[in-house]
């Protein structure tokens, strides 16, 4: 689990300090890293199509890695240039640069590599704190400009390691092979459009050194995909399980303008496998909902003359194991989230029950709410339940509201992040993955019918909120690749998203 931990750079730099003071040579492990680059390189980028390439050095131990990658792939017969960006040069990767000289790889200026099939940036590692201007800049523009596929070492020169901003300017990169333990800006949403695909590449750090650094009470964690479709998904159920020990979901959702959002969300929740399915709608929605979801149990609720939910017709609320509430819902809908804010049930709230929720107070609404409360927020929308918090650092005032508010809140993004009380800083878990395919209006829904159902069937919020969201992204991912993404559209991804589970092991 320690190697899903996410580290700043000053905690890295220390971990790394303990691996050279128990007797570990920095040229040693150098060698170590950058043949595992190497290899990684080599699968990626197989000789017969990228026979050239740049390898981008920078004065520190990145630029080092970068020349023995330099060195491995001269070797390997591949044709190599260096160009080297910053003068000054540390002590070991001079050597390396004079020994790559010595085997007769050029080092060029910067026009020469526009032939090259493939660059390696070896510019900056873990640690940068300036912003990059003058040649420098024109330099690593320029190679943005040229398309050509870049392999960042650790992260791509120009990207913050602890905040992922932007120093000025930054590499876009193809890949990017973080080294040790993973980088936190790395999992950014400003890092984003600059990383590329992302992968980690290990040397073996004891855990000791690990724990010592990061202690016993780490609260900052990466998602592994692979490991919550393996072990999480689909929930396990007795072979002599009725339907009433399966979860009983009420979802209150939709109005006469969003009527389809509460389609998306119940088709959403019907993929988790949950036992029965009611849906509280307006009257006049009840025909539609009906015959889109014929084995729901379809609520008509009086309904205000804007079409939303006026009242819910003399319900028994803890007959369910959890609530979902909000999309479609509409701001008419205000008495409806307040009384189910006031029942003791599971709640998820998404959509206008977040909007609702803002007006309404959200700290008060929730401390004293006596179970569990999933709220799944964009960041608009954190920023209306907690203004408070809008110009604090991201996952700072995700942590400050989830101890001021006692829910759990998925904030919803590119790069996800999950956080639930559990400590004094709540943990906080980023999903790695996810496409653009997700930004339209609807998946959301489809994703709120997911985390209710899961809530429904006994799992624990925390679970739920990380389950849910890596079904929901992964799910998209692999109909992108199917189908574009321009193709993947909130109803083929909510009727796609068991065939998804069922065929990913293939």
């Amino acid at each position: 689990m320690e190697f899903q931990a996410i580290a700043t750079a000053s905690q890295m730099q220390a971990i790394e300090n303990l691996i050279f003071q128990a007797g570990m040579p920095i040229a040693a492990l150098m060698e170590k890293v950058a043949l595992r680059i190497t290899q990684r390189l080599t699968e990626l980028y197989p000789a017969n199509i990228y026979p050239k390439i740049g390898i981008l050095v920078g004065s520190g131990h990145n630029g080092g890695d970068a020349l023995v990658v330099a060195r491995e792939l001269h070797h390997q017969s591949r044709q190599i240039k260096i160009y080297t960006l910053l003068p000054k040069s540390k002590p070991l990767t001079r050597v390396h640069g004079c020994y790559a000289k010595s085997l007769g790889i050029p080092f060029v200026d910067l026009e020469s590599l526009q032939d090259c099939d493939l660059l390696v940036d070896g510019i900056f590692g873990f640690g940068l704190e300036r912003e990059i201007g003058g040649d420098l800049a024109i330099a690593i523009d320029t190679i943005n400009r040229w398309k050509i596929p870049i392999l960042s070492i650790d992260l791509p020169s120009g990207i913050h390691t602890d905040h992922g901003n932007v120093m000025g300017t930054a590499l876009c990169a193809t890949h990017t092979l973080c080294l040790g333990l993973w980088k936190r800006g790395l999992l950014t949403e400003s890092a984003t459009p600059y990383v590329g695909k992302l992968e980690r590449i290990g040397f073996d750090i004891p855990d000791r050194f690990i724990r010592q650094v990061l202690g016993d009470r780490h609260d900052l964690w990466r998602i592994d995909p692979a490991q919550i479709l393996r072990d999480r998904l689909p929930i396990k159920r007795s072979p002599i399980a009725h339907k009433y020990q399966i979860g009983h979901l009420l979802l209150v959702v939709g109005s006469l303008k969003y009527g389809g959002a509460a389609i998306l969300a119940a088709l959403g929740a019907k993929a988790t496998g949950i036992g029965m399915l009611s849906i509280a709608v307006p009257n006049s929605l009840k025909p539609m909902i009906l015959a889109q979801i014929p084995d729901a149990l379809v609520i008509g609720c009086p309904e205000t003359e804007s079409g939303a939910i006026a009242s819910l017709p003399d319900l028994d609320l803890s007959k369910y194991q959890a609530i979902t509430c909000g999309c479609g819902l509409s701001l008419d809908a205000n008495p409806i989230v307040k009384l189910v804010l006031d029942s003791d049930r599971p709640l998820v709230l998404d959509a206008d029950g977040l909007n609702t929720l803002a007006t309404m107070g959200t700290i008060s609404q929730l401390e004293n709410r006596s179970n569990s409360t999933i709220l799944t927020p964009h960041w608009g929308e954190f920023c209306r339940l907690f203004p408070e918090l809008r110009d604090i650092e991201r996952i700072k005032a995700l942590q400050t509201a989830v101890s001021l508010s006692k829910a759990t809140i998925l904030l919803k993004g590119a790069r996800t992040a999950i956080a639930f009380p559990c400590h004094q800083n709540p943990d906080v878990w980023i999903n790695p993955e996810s496409t653009a395919a997700l930004a339209r209006g609807g998946s959301g829904d489809v994703l709120a019918g997911i985390i209710g159902g899961l809530l429904a069937q006994g799992m624990a919020a925390n679970d739920v909120a990380i389950a849910a969201t890596v079904w929901h992204s992964q799910a998209a991912m692999w109909l992108a690749q199917q189908r574009t993404e321009m193709g993947v559209d909130p109803l083929t991804l909510a009727q796609n998203l068991l065939n998804f589970l069922s065929l990913r092991g293939e």
